[in-house]
């Protein structure tokens, strides 16, 4: 008997045989990733439909109304508008960090719907340290540009 399926009780010292799990049906493999994307979908749509452009419908960025310094997410909603909108010259012009961010999300719901479907293990977004600081310095360095006059083609 292969000790797989066994699990011991460590205070009895009892073992228990734990039947195998039931494969999953497609339809229940394929809830988390069609219930994630319907939940991005959702938000778009509310964003595409209300437009940030007009004044009272979102609040502003607290840092660039406290200081003046447009962060990396400046003109996120207005990119995520014009995105939904089918635009994306206006959507890469109000925040190109954004419109690169709906793209990895993108392709990686794609990939994550076609493993569910397979029934393949879904994927793990593993990011190393590394990478998080990467991740960071691009940020930063899209920031630090965006608010020179030179990279003033990056400000929304």
């Amino acid at each position: 008997m292969s000790g797989e399926n066994q699990r011991v009780d460590a205070s009895s010292g009892t073992t228990d045989l734990a039947p195998p799990p039931a494969p999953a049906s497609r339809a229940g493999r394929l809830a988390r990733p069609a219930l994630t994307l319907a939940a991005a979908a959702a938000a778009l749509a509310y964003v595409g439909t209300v437009d940030p452009n007009e004044p009272g419908h979102y609040p502003a960025c607290p840092l660039f109304r406290l200081t003046g310094v447009l962060c990396p997410g400046c003109g996120g909603l207005r990119s995520a508008h014009a995105f939904a909108q089918g635009d994306l010259v206006t959507a890469i012009g109000a925040n190109a960090l954004a419109v690169a961010g709906y793209f990895f999300f993108a392709g990686f719901m794609a990939l994550w719907l076609v493993r569910a479907y397979r029934g393949v293990r879904a994927p793990r977004l593993v990011v190393r340290p590394l990478y998080w600081w990467g991740i960071g310095a691009v940020a930063l360095v899209f920031s630090v540009v965006r608010n020179l006059p030179v990279g003033s083609f990056l400000a929304p």
